[in-house]
């Protein structure tokens, strides 16, 4: 239940094109936004969360900017549905989503 929190709240900011299931051959397996609970590795403890997302990120966004938000979404969408205090949200991008007409597609990682 927490990492479906977690994927809806990281979706859900402007610049992440989706979940990663991680790197395979060099290419980031993008999930989308509709594998939620994929890209997410939670540990919970009886009143603490850690959250690692493996997120995709647009093509153009500035990362910094994007992982600070995501973080903020994470804590937030999993304290004020669990009660749980989230001590950490690690970010690991991925790769970048390069779309042609909002599709979600050509993923490139260097």
């Amino acid at each position: 239940v927490v990492g479906i929190i977690a994927g809806m709240a990281a979706t859900e900011v402007s610049g992440v094109a989706g979940m990663s299931a991680g790197l395979v051959g060099g290419i980031a397996e993008m999930l989308g936004k509709k594998n939620l609970a994929k890209g997410v590795k939670v540990e919970v403890g009886e009143r603490e969360a850690a959250v690692d997302l493996y997120i995709i990120v647009e093509y153009g966004v500035r990362i910094p900017d994007i992982a600070l938000r995501v973080q903020e979404s994470v804590k937030r969408g999993i304290e004020s549905m669990t009660g749980l205090d989230v001590v950490e949200v690690n970010v690991h991008v991925q790769g970048v989503g390069f779309s042609q007409d909002g599709k979600e597609e050509d993923l490139r990682v260097r």
